[in-house]
């Protein structure tokens, strides 16, 4: 039935925004809708075509033919809407990655196999960004848009423009490591990013890696 494969996307859409990560784009599925407007594109210009509204037409006749347009009319522009919201949403999420400066996941043949952010990632929970999930044009559009960060970025190189909008409430905080994360180089001081081990740090010198998944403020 026309409009069910909007409808699903939608769902898609839904699940989506409450997910740490892009899904798979749902490529079939769009196509599917793709036709099924092209389908109602061409019924309609049929029905015009046809003449459908001769004078000797009964007020019935002209009322089916005129409810026959109405509504493949209605069903193409709420299948386009659907499409759009569904592309914006995942648009905004790639925005939401490039700012985070999440670090992408690589794949080879469909497997996750890349940085070490992504090894560690799943056990925590936390945000990330696999590349082969998107489609063509979206990892496109996340290139260009990174593009744009850094040259924006570089207008301001002395303030960190990715960091925490919310003022901090201390200056220095405790933090747990959730993952393995190597050397860090501080103003105070260098430690290492060992699972389960504290420590009290600067807020503003970790601000990234808690959004990275790295650390949590305890």
């Amino acid at each position: 039935m026309y409009g069910d494969s909007a409808q699903k996307l939608l769902l898609d859409g839904k699940r989506t925004s409450n997910l740490t990560e892009l899904p798979l784009y749902q490529l079939d599925l769009v196509k599917d809708i793709v036709s099924e407007i092209t389908d109602l594109k061409n019924d309609v210009d049929f029905l015009n075509e046809q003449e459908l509204f001769p004078e000797d037409a009964s007020e019935e006749e002209r009322r089916i033919a005129q409810c026959q347009i109405f509504v493949r009319s209605l069903y193409m522009r709420r299948n386009k809407r659907c499409l759009l919201a569904h592309q914006k949403l995942r648009a905004d999420k790639i925005n939401e990655f490039s700012w985070l400066n999440i670090d992408p996941i690589y794949t080879t043949d469909g497997n996750a196999q890349a940085t070490q952010a992504e090894n560690n990632a799943g056990s925590s929970g936390t945000t990330k960004l696999a590349l082969n999930n998107l489609s063509h044009p979206e990892q496109e559009y996340y290139k260009q848009y990174q593009d744009l960060i850094l040259d924006f970025k570089s207008s301001f190189a002395d303030i960190d423009l990715s960091g925490n909008l919310e003022p901090p409430t201390d200056i220095f905080i405790d933090v747990r490591v959730l993952k393995d994360g190597g050397e860090i180089q501080t103003e105070y001081g260098v430690f290492n990013l060992i699972k389960d081990s504290q420590f009290y740090v600067r807020k503003s010198d970790v601000d990234r890696l808690i959004q990275q998944g790295y650390l949590e403020q305890i």
